[in-house]
C-alpha cells in the first residue's frame, strides 16, 4: 500500500490540542513543498510507511471514568447524531476511541465507530467534490483524510479515501502551478510552461472542469500574444502563436475569430502602407518611399494578397508610366484652342532591333541586331500629323515649310508612272501636287518642319513633344511582333493591315506595280485619310504603311555603338536622317520592320510624312 504524507494545516494541528484533558502531541515532521494556498496541506505518495506517526491525528481525549461508560455511550451516540465528529473532545469519535480502550469488546462502541468513519468518509467525499477550485473544501477534505487515516488505515475505504484527497491534492497543485504561470506571464515561447500543467490534470481526471478553464485561459493567453504581435506588425510571430493556440483544444471557436481578428489588423495594415505610400508616386522622392513601403507590405502581406498586388502594381504604373496607363489614349489641350493629336501610350519593355543576319532583303546598314529596353513608356501619336492639324501650327505661327520657301516639291506623275520634280507643291499638295484633304496624312515636309510642329506643340501643351527615336518607330510598329515584318513572318500582308503597294491596286489611269505584294489590294493609290485600317496591336494606325515617317535620329551606316536604351542616335549638324516605315508606293523589301532610309534634312516628297512622340 502507497504512502501517504500530509502537511496538515494550522487549523488541524489545533484539533490536537482540543478537549478537556489533552495530551501532548509530538511535532509533525514536515515535508518542504511550494505554498501553492496557505490554507492547503502538503499531500504526497512516498514509498513506505516510515513516516506514517507523523500523519496521524492525535484525538483530543475525553475524561471518561468506568462509571461513566454508559453516560459516554450515550453523549458519542447524540454527538454523531448531531453529527459532531472529531473536533471537540466530546465529539463522537473522540469519544468512541476512549470507550473502545475501556470496553474493547463492546458491540455498541464497535457500531458508534464504524457509522461515525463511515459518516466521516461521506463528509469527505462531499468535500472533495468542491475540491477542485475551493481551497477550504480540499483544506476540510485534508482534515478528514488525517482522522481517517488515525482512525482506521487499513480499511479499503479509508485507503480509497485517501488516494482520492492525494489526487484532488496533486490536481489542485498543478492548476494553481498553471494559473500561477498565466497570471505572470511566463506563458513561454511555445505556452508548455501552463499546458503541461493542465494536461498533466487532465491525463489525471479527464474532463476537470478547472483544467479545461486553464486551458481555455492559456489559449486566450496565446491569442492576447498573437494579436499583440499582429499589433506590432509581426505577423509571422502572430501567426506562430496562433498556431499553437490552435492545438491547445480541438475545433475551437475562438481560433477562428482571432484568426479573423489578425487579418483585420493585417488588411489595415496593408491598407494602411498602400494608401500612404500612393499620396506621391510622380517624384522620384515618393516612389523612393512607396517601395520602401511596398517592401514592408510584402513582408507582411500573405501570397496573393489583392491590396499587396494593387500596391505593387500602381508603383510599377508609376514608375514606368507616371500619371498614365499603358494602352490609355489622350489629348492635350493647346493654349490657343483645340487639342493635340490624339496620343497612346505605350508598354515599357525591351525587343531585338534591326535585321536578323539571315533576313532575306536586309541591308548592312540594319546590322546588327541589338537588344533595346525601354526602362519607361511613352506616348506616341495614333496617326501621322494630318494636313489639318498641320495647318493649325502653320496659321498660328506663320511659320513657312521647306517646300513653301523652297517652291516645289516631288509628287507621282500619273503619266510617266514615276516620281517627278513639281512647282507650287507643298504641305497643303497630296500625293500628285492636287489639293489634300485635311485628313490626309501631310505630305511634302522636311524632318524640320516637323521638328518646329512638336516644338509648337511643346509650347502649346507644355509637355515634351518631339519626333520619336527610330528605336521606338521599330518598337511600335513591331507591337510586339518579333518578325521580317510588322505582322510576322507571312510574306503577304494580312487583309486590312494598311495602305501598301499591292497587287491587286489600281492607279487612276489604270496602272500596276511592277514589284508589289502579290495578291493583296489594299483600295488606295495614294496616301489613305489616317486610320483606314485596322490598328495594331498597340493601338496604332498606320504604323509601317501609308506614308514613311520621319525619325529625330540622324542617319550611321550600321548599329554599332547604337544606343541601348532606344534614345535618339543624333549627332548635332548632321545632314543625313533617318526615314522609317513602308509606305503606299514603297517596294516589299521596303514594308519590313526593320528597314531603314537615309535622307537629306531637307528632303520632301510625296511618300513622307509623319507622326509625334510624347514623353509621359
Amino acid at each position: 500500500m502507497r504512502a501517504i504524507r500530509y502537511l496538515l494545516l494550522s487549523t488541524l494541528a489545533l484539533l490536537c490540542a482540543c478537549g478537556r484533558a489533552p495530551e501532548p502531541v509530538a511535532p509533525a515532521k514536515v515535508t518542504v513543498a511550494e505554498a501553492v494556498d496557505p490554507r492547503l496541506p502538503s499531500i504526497t505518495v512516498s514509498g513506505d510507511e516510515s513516516g506514517a506517526a507523523a500523519w496521524n491525528w492525535q484525538p483530543p481525549r475525553p475524561q471518561v471514568l468506568a462509571q461513566d461508560v454508559a453516560r459516554a455511550k450515550r453523549d458519542a451516540a447524540r454527538a454523531l447524531a448531531e453529527g459532531r465528529l472529531y473536533t471537540e473532545a466530546d465529539d463522537a469519535i473522540p469519544l468512541y476511541l476512549v470507550l473502545k480502550e475501556i470496553a474493547p469488546g463492546d458491540k455498541q462502541v464497535a457500531r458508534g465507530l464504524e457509522k461515525s468513519l463511515r459518516q466521516l468518509l461521506q463528509r469527505g467525499d462531499t468535500a472533495l467534490a468542491g475540491a477542485d477550485d475551493d481551497a477550504d473544501a480540499l483544506s476540510r477534505a485534508g482534515e478528514i483524510a488525517a482522522v481517517a487515516r488515525t482512525l482506521a488505515p487499513q480499511d479499503p475505504a479509508v485507503v480509497a479515501y485517501l488516494a482520492k484527497v492525494d489526487l484532488a491534492d496533486q490536481l489542485w497543485r498543478l492548476n494553481a502551478e498553471g494559473e500561477r504561470v498565466l497570471r505572470d506571464d511566463r506563458i513561454g515561447p511555445s505556452g508548455e510552461a501552463a499546458l503541461a500543467r493542465f494536461r498533466e490534470v487532465l491525463a489525471l481526471q479527464p474532463k476537470q472542469a478547472r483544467a479545461l478553464q486553464g486551458l481555455a485561459a492559456t489559449e486566450s493567453a496565446l491569442i492576447r500574444q498573437a494579436e499583440e504581435s499582429a499589433a506590432a506588425g509581426d505577423f509571422i510571430a502572430a501567426g506562430r502563436w496562433l498556431a499553437l493556440a490552435g492545438e491547445v483544444r480541438e475545433a475551437s471557436p475562438t481560433i477562428a475569430d482571432a484568426q479573423r481578428r489578425i487579418a483585420g489588423i493585417r488588411h489595415a495594415r496593408i491598407a494602411a502602407l498602400r494608401e500612404s505610400g500612393s499620396k506621391d508616386l510622380v517624384t522620384p522622392r515618393g516612389l523612393r518611399n512607396a517601395r520602401i513601403l511596398l517592401a514592408e507590405v510584402l513582408r507582411i502581406a500573405e501570397p496573393g494578397d489583392p491590396v499587396a498586388a494593387d500596391f505593387r502594381e500602381r508603383i510599377d504604373l508609376a514608375t514606368h508610366y507616371g500619371l498614365f496607363r499603358p494602352g490609355q489614349a489622350f489629348t492635350d489641350a493647346l493654349a490657343n484652342g483645340g487639342r493635340a493629336p490624339e496620343m497612346i501610350v505605350l508598354p515599357h519593355g525591351g525587343f531585338r532591333m534591326g535585321a536578323a543576319d539571315s533576313e532575306p532583303g536586309a541591308a548592312d546598314a540594319e546590322k546588327p541586331a541589338h537588344y533595346v529596353r525601354f526602362e519607361r513608356g511613352f506616348a506616341l501619336s495614333r496617326k501621322a500629323v494630318s494636313v489639318g492639324e498641320f495647318r493649325r501650327f502653320v496659321q498660328a505661327t506663320r511659320y513657312r515649310p521647306r517646300a513653301s520657301r523652297r517652291g516645289h516639291s516631288t509628287v507621282y506623275d500619273e503619266r510617266s508612272g514615276n516620281f517627278a520634280r513639281r512647282s507650287g507643291v507643298d504641305w497643303q499638295s497630296d500625293y500628285a501636287g492636287a489639293k489634300a484633304a485635311d485628313d490626309l496624312p501631310v505630305l511634302h515636309v522636311s524632318v524640320r518642319d516637323a521638328e518646329a510642329y512638336a516644338e509648337w506643340l511643346s509650347q502649346q501643351t507644355g509637355r515634351g513633344y518631339r519626333l520619336p527615336s527610330e528605336a521606338e518607330f521599330e518598337y511600335a510598329a513591331r507591337a510586339g511582333v518579333q518578325g521580317r515584318y510588322p505582322w510576322g513572318n507571312n510574306g503577304i500582308p494580312p487583309k486590312g493591315f494598311g495602305n501598301l503597294t499591292g497587287g491587286n491596286d489600281v492607279s487612276p489611269s489604270g496602272r500596276h506595280w511592277n514589284n508589289a505584294f502579290v495578291s493583296y489590294g489594299d483600295g488606295y493609290w495614294g496616301p489613305a485619310p489616317g486610320g483606314s485600317y485596322k490598328a495594331n496591336p498597340w493601338g496604332l494606325y498606320d504604323m509601317g504603311s501609308n506614308v514613311s515617317e520621319w525619325v529625330s535620329d540622324c542617319w550611321h551606316a550600321s548599329y554599332r555603338r547604337a544606343p541601348a536604351g532606344g534614345a535618339p542616335w543624333f549627332n548635332p549638324g548632321c545632314r543625313s536622317r533617318v526615314v522609317r516605315g513602308g509606305s503606299w508606293a514603297g517596294s516589299p523589301v521596303q514594308a519590313r520592320a526593320a528597314w531603314r532610309s537615309s535622307s537629306n534634312s531637307d528632303m520632301t516628297s510625296a511618300r513622307t510624312g509623319f507622326r509625334v512622340a510624347r514623353g509621359i
